[in-house]
């Protein structure tokens, strides 16, 4: 297990972990389980350094890259990126979560935040968010309607005056959809 380097370009910290080249998994709930080890490895070093762990994504293959996303009230500066991820380079070294070579990215979410949790979207009621859902709710698996509660394991959007209620199950992507007045 050797350390990564880290290269420092735009909003994000990037870290090459020279590994394996390939990984093949075919099982999409493998994925979630992975994304899921990750954050809970990964939440108390982010926020031992003061940060929210605002999300994970893992995305393997030729190229794999693990995207680690911090949230801040006091926003999310490049410096604080490359912190995070020398840290989290760290533990990801020795603790060993993913086989193979990957990148590791580390930004703020960023005004068009991708949505990990059905609790983030609670601050963003009267939003707009894009969502990809797994199944069609009133007929459409695409759409960018207005966040309008969240009861329980549902999240309430309004789509064309239309009040629909969405299983959060059924969301596979969503992202923050932000408006320029």
């Amino acid at each position: 297990m050797g350390g990564g380097s880290a290269v420092v370009a735009g909003n994000a910290a990037i870290t090459v972990h020279p590994r394996a080249h390939f990984l093949f998994v075919p099982a999409e709930r493998f994925m979630s389980k992975r994304t899921e080890q990750l954050t809970e490895l990964l939440a108390p070093v982010v926020e031992d350094l003061g940060f929210v762990l605002w999300g994970v994504e893992y995305i393997q293959g030729r190229g794999a890259v693990l995207r680690v996303f911090i949230d801040h009230a006091d926003g999310i500066s490049v410096d604080d990126c490359a912190a995070v991820s020398h840290e989290v380079s760290g533990v990801l070294d020795v603790e060993d979560p993913i086989p193979g070579e990957f990148n590791l990215e580390v930004s703020s979410p960023g005004m068009d935040r991708p949505m990990f949790d059905i609790t983030q979207y609670v601050d963003y009621i009267g939003e707009d968010v894009q969502l990809k859902l797994l199944a069609p709710v009133s007929g459409k698996r695409k759409m960018t309607a207005a966040i309008v509660a969240v009861d329980g394991d549902t999240l309430v959007v309004e789509l064309d005056g239309e009040t629909l209620r969405v299983p959060y199950s059924q969301v596979d992507r969503a992202r923050l959809q932000p408006r320029f007045n």
